[in-house]
C-alpha cells in the first residue's frame, strides 16, 4: 500500500502542556490546596500530593523525555501563590526557580508558552473575595507586573488566564470547583467580567513590556449539538454555545458580548488576543432539563474514554477549528487529549484529531501549533488521580515514568511533521481504516 501523509506547514509547533498545581507537588497556598482538604470534594479524597514532583525537579526528566521524542514546544503555567504568598511579599527564589525551569525547557530545544493563571488562586486572594471582588483584576495585573519582566527575556508566547469558561462554569454554576457555588448567576456574571478585565490588562501590559509577544487566553470549546430536532433543544444548544464557548472571547476580541437580554461590554479588553488558544476535548449533545446534570449527554453507541468522560468526536474538533478560524487570527489548539490508561483509545483519538487539525489547516483554517494534553499523568482537580491523560504513565507511589505507545505515535508525527498513513495504521488501526480507506 501507498505511504498516504498529511503534512503540516514549516515551523509547526508541536508540544504537550501542562499546569502547575496539576505537576509541580507541593503546593499548600492556593484554594486548590484547601478544597483537597475538604470531604468529598475530590473523588475517592484524592490529594495532588507530591504530583509529578517538578518542584523536586523530575520536569528536567519529563521535558527530555519530550525533546528527545520530536516535541519542539511546551506549554506550562506559573502558580501565582508561590510567586506572591502573601498580599504584602514576592517570593525571589520561586521567581529564580520557574526561570530555571524555563531556561531547562530551553536548552533542550522546547518553545516555551507560559500561562499566568490556571485555575488556581492564592489562599489570601480567596480571602478577599477571590475574582467576585472588583479589585481582583488589579490584583492580578501586579502580580503580572512583577512575574512577566523577570520572564520576558525567555518567554514570547503567553496565555493570560486558562478556561476562564470553564472556572467560572464550574466554581459559580455547577460547584465543581472551589469556590463551590452552585447556579450563583449573578456571581458568575461578576466573575467573568473581572476576569476580562484582568486579561486585557495583562494583555496592554506584556506588551508595553514585549511588543512582539504573542498574547491570548486559552478558552474550552465544547461542542453542542441537540439531542433532538425540538426547537427547545436547538434554542437551548445557541444558549449553551453563546453563554459557554462566546462570552469570555467575544468581549476580547469585539470588546462587547450580547445573548438575548445578556450583554458585556468592555471597551479595553476590544483586539486583545493575538492568536485564539483553542482547548478541545469532547462534544455533547444538548437535551432541555431544568436539571442541570441532565442537559448534556453523548450520543448512543459513542467512543468514550475509561471513565466516560470524554466521546471520541472527531468532527466536533473540527466544528471547534472552525469556529476559532472565524476570528480571523492564528489559532494555536493549546489542549487536547483523552483520559486512557490501557493507551488504545488514546492512540485512536489522536489520530482522528491529528487528521482533523491536518483538514482545517488545508482548508484555510490558520493553524499554527498543537499541544497535547498531557506530557505525564497528573491530577486531574476534582477528579483526582482517577483519569490518565499522560502520553507517559507516572506511578504515583514511586515517581517512576513509564512509556506508552503514545510516547512513539505521538513522536512519528512530531518528526515528520505530518500524519502518515505506515504510522497510523501501526497505532491506531481502527480510525486508519476511516481516514485512508481502500
Amino acid at each position: 500500500m501507498a505511504s498516504v501523509k498529511f503534512a503540516f506547514p514549516a515551523n509547526f509547533s508541536w508540544g504537550t502542556a501542562t499546569s502547575s498545581h496539576q505537576v509541580e507537588g507541593g503546593n499548600l497556598n492556593n484554594n486548590w490546596s484547601l478544597w483537597e482538604k475538604e470531604a468529598g470534594r475530590i473523588k475517592d479524597g484524592d490529594v495532588s500530593g507530591k504530583a509529578c514532583d517538578w518542584w523536586g525537579g523530575r520536569w528536567r526528566e519529563d521535558f527530555q523525555n519530550a525533546a528527545d521524542n520530536g516535541q519542539n514546544s511546551h506549554r506550562m503555567s506559573i502558580e501565582w501563590s508561590r510567586i506572591q504568598p502573601t498580599p504584602d511579599s514576592w517570593d525571589e527564589s520561586a521567581i529564580d526557580y520557574y526561570r530555571e525551569i524555563i531556561q531547562g525547557m530551553i536548552s533542550v530545544g522546547l518553545r516555551p508558552m507560559i500561562t499566568l493563571h490556571h485555575f488556581t488562586d492564592p489562599i489570601w486572594f480567596t480571602k478577599m473575595g477571590g475574582w467576585e471582588n472588583e479589585e481582583s483584576p488589579d490584583l492580578f495585573l501586579k502580580y503580572s507586573q512583577k512575574i512577566v519582566p523577570a520572564l520576558k527575556s525567555l518567554v514570547k508566547d503567553w496565555v493570560t488566564i486558562n478556561e476562564p469558561n470553564v472556572y467560572v462554569y464550574s466554581g459559580f454554576i455547577t460547584g465543581d470547583f472551589p469556590p463551590g457555588k452552585s447556579m450563583s448567576v449573578k456571581k458568575a456574571h461578576r466573575v467573568l467580567v473581572n476576569m476580562i478585565k484582568a486579561h486585557a490588562a495583562a494583555y496592554h501590559f506584556i506588551h508595553e513590556q514585549q511588543p512582539d509577544a504573542l498574547v491570548s487566553t486559552a478558552i474550552n470549546f465544547r461542542d453542542f449539538f441537540p439531542k433532538t430536532k425540538s426547537p427547545v433543544d436547538r434554542l437551548t444548544v445557541n444558549a449553551a454555545h453563546q453563554l459557554f464557548n462566546n462570552s469570555f472571547i467575544q468581549v476580547a476580541a469585539k470588546g462587547s458580548f450580547r445573548c438575548g437580554p445578556y450583554h458585556i461590554a468592555i471597551p479595553s479588553a476590544k483586539n486583545t488576543l493575538d492568536f485564539v488558544g483553542l482547548n478541545f476535548y469532547t462534544g455533547s449533545q444538548v437535551h432541555f432539563s431544568p436539571n442541570l446534570a441532565e442537559l448534556l449527554s453523548f450520543p448512543a453507541g459513542a467512543a468514550l474514554s475509561d471513565t466516560g468522560f470524554i466521546a471520541n468526536e472527531p468532527e466536533s474538533f473540527y466544528q471547534a477549528l472552525k469556529w476559532a478560524g472565524g476570528f480571523h487570527l492564528p489559532v494555536i489548539v493549546t489542549e487536547n487529549g483523552v483520559e486512557n490508561e490501557e493507551d488504545t483509545f488514546r492512540r485512536e483519538y489522536l489520530a482522528a484529531h491529528i487528521h482533523q487539525l491536518w483538514r482545517a489547516w488545508s482548508t484555510g483554517i490558520p493553524v499554527k501549533g498543537y499541544y497535547h494534553w498531557s506530557l505525564i499523568d497528573n491530577f486531574e482537580w476534582e477528579r483526582g488521580w482517577s483519569q490518565r491523560f499522560g502520553l507517559w504513565r507516572l506511578i504515583l507511589e514511586t515517581q517512576e515514568r513509564t512509556r506508552r505507545p503514545s510516547v512513539d505515535f505521538y513522536s512519528a508525527i512530531c518528526r515528520k511533521n505530518s500524519l502518515d498513513s505506515e504510522d497510523v495504521n501501526e497505532y491506531a488501526p481502527a480510525t486508519g481504516r476511516i481516514i485512508y480507506p481502500n
